[in-house]
């Protein structure tokens, strides 16, 4: 008797899973107000009534995939805090390569910023807070520590810069400059570059501009 509940119990999750598979891809592709329960439904091959045992909710699918999404950033993060000789900033850059190589990938979800029901569903979410609260945390280490360091601007609030970091993994510059023709890891280089280095030239470039600005003018 016990064999049968096994089994279905690992069908469920593997149906539990694909759906999930399905959402991170759809959201990448289309973003969350374009993806829809029937899509999601029609793209796993199953019933929408069957859907819906395991998710209640389009919010709750979003939830979902985003929670998959922190679990994935926590093992890289692991990673990163395996390399011992890693500075802080350094392994700051690396979570933001690897989201933004995860958005390249297409398995970056796409939410929007502003929609009610969707920032209460994910409020509400114990399993997405939690794992957002330890990304969110784990980062600020690495912030505070990178400000004790000298390497980021200790004037700047933790929290805006942690915001800024966030917002890399829906940076839109990726997407418009590989539509443009621009090698997806060039322009991973670039964000990262004008993200941790701003878009001040070096004092070489900046000396040899107003150099070449007075040469025009005489």
């Amino acid at each position: 008797m016990n064999k049968p509940t096994g089994i279905r119990e690992r069908m469920l999750q593997v149906r539990h899973e694909a759906i999930i598979d399905s959402v991170n891809r759809l959201l990448a592709e289309r973003g969350y107000d374009m993806m829809t329960v029937d899509e999601v439904a029609a793209d796993v091959g199953i019933a929408k009534a069957s859907l819906y045992k395991h998710f209640a909710s389009k919010e709750a699918l979003a939830a979902a995939a985003m929670q998959r999404v922190q679990e994935r950033a926590l093992v890289q993060m692991d990673a990163l805090e395996a390399e011992a000789d890693a500075s802080a900033l350094a392994r700051l850059r690396g979570i933001v390569r690897w989201a933004l190589q995860t958005q390249n990938d297409g398995q970056m979800p796409s939410l929007p910023s502003q929609n009610s029901a969707l920032r209460h569903a994910l409020i509400a979410d114990k399993g997405y807070m939690a794992l957002l609260m330890q990304v969110s945390d784990r980062l600020g280490e690495w912030i505070v520590q990178a400000q004790r360091d000298g390497e980021i601007d200790a004037s700047l609030p933790p929290e805006l810069v942690l915001f800024t970091l966030f917002a890399r993994a829906c940076d839109p510059v990726l997407p418009a400059l590989k539509a443009a023709g621009h090698p997806p890891e060039q322009i991973i280089d670039w964000v990262l570059r004008t993200c941790f280095s701003g878009l001040a030239g070096s004092a070489g470039e900046r000396s040899a501009g107003r150099k070449k600005t007075r040469n025009a003018k005489e």
